[in-house]
């Protein structure tokens, strides 16, 4: 364990910084970070009155929002467990992973609330309205009120209990209800580690500001766009609306924020759409040509680019995915202050990070200073799955032993089924996501698998691909065609049957895993020798 403390992160920014403010919904007023102290003395006497003890499991599941923070700092400070949903999980899958998780509370969004069959719901207490704290449904009839007293402690008297950093935090559920549910069971001391690494390594100081527009129900937007950020007085924005590139970047103009996290496609997309058809201009190219013309025209782009993400950025922190390799040439070219990491659910997410200045390219930058990791390959230096252990990694999966041990070895090493290398200066390049998890536009985690099943199940399906093409989900399809035979269909009646299939899919997935488009293949899918699907080919 170390040393370094999550609630005492959060006692020293509120105490130090009472009068700045702390969170705020984009477009409306936010909380001091006194307010929020006091708000959190609310949260915590609620809890006590539900008796609520260390360790129950409350759920979040809204739009990213002041009131979303302060439900997830309160929670942990009092001892409990945050069990963060993403707002765009169905109904079906909310019920499901809220009584896996043997959670006592929730705090839901009217929105999401007004969907959902109370009867569904199996150990749950009390749901709250996220927006306001009211109650949404009581299933104990005890009618417990949330007390909105502005004024119950004073800076000089504002305490938290200390936790240890071995007591469960945070259950991530990194996906829906396909198959046995997946909750990462992560301790104050993986939330900790990733804190103090980001406060020793990325350039943010108490009163800069801050957007967050990632999904703060994963751990990359909840770790270093609000955590982090918070623990060093930070002001942090909630966007809250829909994140899309044009929406962000607006923001981004207003807020000016002092640093950016970001995923590669907001980054690609700014790069296609506005780069890309300026250099490719033939005047540019001629320009680019000449030594002084091409250091004039790249330091224009330059401040150009730092311009849409408010001027004001000291860094942009990238990752979620890999970069397309064309972007970060070009953005190195040009000199532009970007740094690349690698994570995942499991680590809190930090696995791997370095800063603009000394990273290398194409890399994932070097372990971080709470972690080992190792490539595991039959031969010194050749590419490997990635294997980490130390203060980052999980307990485990809550309730489900069987994948704990097939994660976590008896050594403690994490499996973390990506391929890689680390050259001889210790940087890691990431040369194969042997996961297929597609990562979409506005940060939401796709996983292929999940849609796939979905197919697999109608009877003209006969091998399926989910993809990503131009930021699009894609299903591509090998229909069977011994069904086509024996039914005499024609190609408009085999497309007609999968139309119809993709709509019925769509109508049980959230809207950001949805099928956009469907490609039928006349051919089967290149497969290895144990006969599965390389899809690495169709990527």
């Amino acid at each position: 364990m170390i040393a370094e403390n999550l609630i005492a992160y959060f006692e020293n920014a509120i105490a130090n910084n009472w009068d700045k403010i702390s969170l705020q919904d984009y477009e409306n007023g936010g909380l001091s970070f006194g307010e929020l102290g006091n708000q959190i003395y609310n949260v915590h006497k609620l809890y006590r009155e539900c008796g609520i003890e260390k360790g129950d499991k409350i759920i979040v599941v809204g739009k990213n929002s002041a009131n979303w923070g302060l439900i997830y700092i309160a929670t942990v400070s009092y001892g409990a467990v945050i069990v963060p949903l993403l707002q765009d999980f169905t109904s079906k899958d909310i019920y499901s992973l809220t009584n896996h998780s043997d959670a006592k509370l929730m705090f839901a969004s009217e929105f999401i609330c007004q969907k959902f069959d109370y009867s569904k719901f199996e150990q749950l207490q009390t749901v709250y309205y996220l927006d306001n704290f009211e109650i949404a449904h009581d299933f104990s009839n005890k009618n417990i009120l949330f007390d909105n007293n502005p004024n119950v402690i004073s800076q000089k008297d504002f305490k938290l209990e200390h936790i240890p950093n071995s007591e469960l935090a945070a259950i991530l559920y990194t996906s829906g209800t396909a198959g046995q549910p997946k909750g990462v069971m992560l301790q104050h001391n993986s939330l900790a580690a990733n804190v103090r690494y980001a406060r020793a390594n990325m350039p943010l100081e108490s009163g800069d500001r801050i957007v967050s527009f990632l999904p703060l129900a994963h751990c990359y937007g909840a770790a270093f766009e609000f955590l982090f950020p918070f623990t060093l007085g930070c002001s942090i924005i909630f966007l809250g609306k829909l994140p899309s590139p044009q929406v962000i970047l607006k923001a981004f103009n207003e807020i000016k924020p002092r640093l950016v996290l970001s995923v590669p496609l907001v980054i690609e997309k700014i790069y296609k759409n506005k780069i890309k058809p300026t250099i490719d201009k033939p005047a540019i190219k001629f320009l680019l040509k000449i030594p002084i013309a091409k250091g004039l025209l790249h330091k224009k782009i330059r401040n150009s680019l730092n311009q849409a993400f408010g001027g004001e950025a000291k860094e942009i922190v990238i990752g979620g995915a890999k970069m397309n390799r064309e972007v970060e040439t070009f953005l190195q070219k040009i000199g532009f202050n970007f740094a690349i990491g690698y994570g995942m659910t499991e680590c809190g997410p930090l696995i791997t990070y370095d800063g603009w200045k000394t990273t290398k390219i194409y890399s994932a930058g070097k372990v971080v200073d709470s972690l080992e990791m190792k490539i595991n390959s039959t031969q010194e230096g050749k590419v490997g799955e990635i294997f980490v252990r130390g203060e980052n990694v999980m307990t485990g999966y809550y309730k489900n032993e069987e994948e704990t041990a097939n994660a976590i070895d008896a050594d403690g090493w994490l499996h973390t089924s990506d391929l890689g290398i680390i050259d001889s200066d210790g940087y890691l390049f990431i040369k194969g996501r042997s996961k297929s998890m597609i990562l979409t536009s506005s940060g939401q985690n796709v996983y292929p698998e999940e849609i796939e099943s979905k197919f697999n199940n109608f009877p003209l399906v006969s091998e399926i691909v989910v993809v990503s093409r131009s930021g699009a989900i894609t299903a591509l399809i090998y229909p069977d065609q011994d069904r086509i035979k024996a039914s005499n269909l024609k190609p408009e009646q085999v497309e007609k049957v999968l139309n119809h299939y993709q709509k019925r899919v769509n109508e049980d997935l959230p809207a950001y895993m949805q099928i956009k488009k469907l490609i039928i293949r006349e051919e089967e899918f290149e497969k290895t020798p144990k006969k599965s699907i390389k899809r690495y080919l169709y990527e």
